[in-house]
């Protein structure tokens, strides 16, 4: 887990340092072209004002005296920092915005030829690079900068880089030093939101070790609204189900073997007893041990089937299944009154399935509902309802739920009375695979109705299993 989350960091900081640098190469780009721009349109005016002043002033044979006093008056109009020397490279005149300016940190002088031998001088606050093949000025004309000495010549020159405070030291480029300090902090930011997101994993991790370990009560925290969340949401749904799983099977193999304890005692009593008995004792020995040995095979086989409806396992492939038929043929079996309300009733679902259903409840009625049962089928919306009617004590209001589940007993049903409480249970799991219900209710004058509803169409996802 520790190596996802340093890949995951690993992964992003290498994609904002490929951001970064690609950024900053565009960038570059973008103002070195932009200051070029600048750089011609300044040499262009340069020269067009070297040219005015050209005409402005006296000629190059006239003395330098006068020379200086008519540059000297421009200068004072135009409120430039302007130099104008002769043709030997020595100063005319000069300004004084010009002499304050000349020595200023990062100050350069660019020139232009007026084209008579005497050249134009300006102090430029902004120290622009010397385009490639330019060496002649920014125009590749008469306007050219010279700065000797000035602090962009040198190792440091070049767009946004700052004068070393002490020589010798290293020129720091303004554009590095904020693409570190956005590297350095976006870095830091997503380390947090990163481990965050694995430490989420790791406690979903853990909690799936738990689970597996044993604590079938562990649950992990599901909150948000991302997919980490979505999977801890499903695997609690999914520890819900293993939980109800497992805990109905460990109440059914308590339950059996609890229920397999009485006719095994019996057995083994009159097996006991079998050797020093008279032969009528005898002849009611062994009617006495045949009806244990049917109860233990009932009692088996209910088990075992309600595992395997309880495991979802297949029991029978679906195909349809005639009501009217199955109705009449359990009818007749326990020889109880059928009143069909319909001509046609067929269903999808699994036969052997649904005769087990209905046979379950004929007997729960004819052994607890006295000898006045009667079975009716009628057709309701979407399906169809088989209802089992008795005339016996009925059923309490509040345990008409707890009924149908697994070796439950009404208070005062003796053992004796037969079935071991797995009757029921296998009809509302047999119900619910069909995709329908079983429910108990109060009958007129006394008694109770077993109503199973089934659906004509089996549903594509009927639940399988489920309590």
């Amino acid at each position: 887990m520790k190596a996802l989350y340093v890949r995951i960091y690993l992964t992003l900081v290498a994609l904002l340092l490929a951001f970064a640098f690609g950024s900053a190469w565009l960038f570059q780009r973008h103002i070195e072209q932009e200051r070029g721009n600048v750089e011609t349109a300044a040499g262009e005016r340069l020269n067009a004002m070297a040219g005015l002043l050209k005409l402005a002033l006296p000629p190059a044979t006239a003395p330098r005296e006068e020379q200086a006093a008519a540059f000297a008056d421009w200068g004072q109009r135009l409120r430039m920092p302007l130099a104008l020397e002769d043709a030997d490279g020595k100063r005319i005149g000069t300004t004084q915005m010009f002499l304050r300016r000349a020595d200023d940190p990062g100050a350069i002088i660019v020139s232009a030829n007026l084209g008579d031998g005497r050249s134009l001088e300006m102090v430029r606050t902004v120290r622009p690079p010397t385009p490639p093949g330019m060496a002649s000025g920014p125009t590749g004309g008469n306007a050219a900068a010279r700065s000797p000495g000035r602090p962009d010549e040198g190792p440091w020159a070049g767009p946004w880089l700052h004068r070393p405070v002490s020589p010798g030291a290293p020129a720091v480029s303004t554009l590095a030093v904020v693409l570190v300090l956005l590297f350095v902090g976006v870095a830091a930011g997503a380390y947090p939101v990163v481990r965050r997101l694995t430490r989420r994993l790791e406690t979903l991790k853990r909690g799936v070790e738990k689970f597996g370990a044993g604590q079938l009560t562990h649950r992990v925290d599901d909150s948000g609204r991302d997919e980490v969340a979505a999977l801890a949401s499903s695997f609690n749904q999914a520890a819900d189900r293993i939980e109800t799983l497992l805990r109905s099977h460990q109440s059914l193999l308590a339950n059996a073997s609890h229920e397999l304890r009485s006719p095994l005692a019996r057995l083994k009593m009159a097996f006991a007893m079998l050797e020093d008995a008279a032969p009528v004792q005898r002849e009611r020995l062994a009617h006495e041990i045949d009806v244990n040995i049917a109860e233990l095979d009932a009692l088996v086989e209910e088990v075992l089937l309600a595992s395997r409806l309880e495991a979802g396992s297949a029991v029978g492939e679906t195909h349809a299944v005639e009501l009217l038929a199955l109705g009449a043929e359990e009818a007749a079996r326990a020889e109880v009154a059928f009143e069909p309300e319909t001509d046609s009733a067929r269903v999808e679902g699994q036969e052997r399935l649904l005769r087990r259903a209905l046979r379950n409840l004929l007997d729960n009625a004819r052994r607890y509902g006295g000898p006045e049962v009667e079975l009716s089928l009628r057709p309701v919306a979407a399906g169809f309802e088989f209802i089992v009617a008795d005339r016996g004590p009925g059923v309490p209001v509040d345990l008409r739920e707890r009924i149908f589940e697994p070796f439950y007993r009404l208070p005062g049903h003796a053992e004796m009375a037969g079935g071991v409480g797995l009757g029921l249970s296998l009809v509302k799991q047999i119900a619910e695979r069909h995709g329908g219900r079983v429910s108990c209710q109060s009958r007129e004058g006394g008694g109770s109705r077993f109503v199973i509803f089934l659906p004509a169409v089996l549903p594509a996802q009927a639940p399988s299993g489920s309590r």
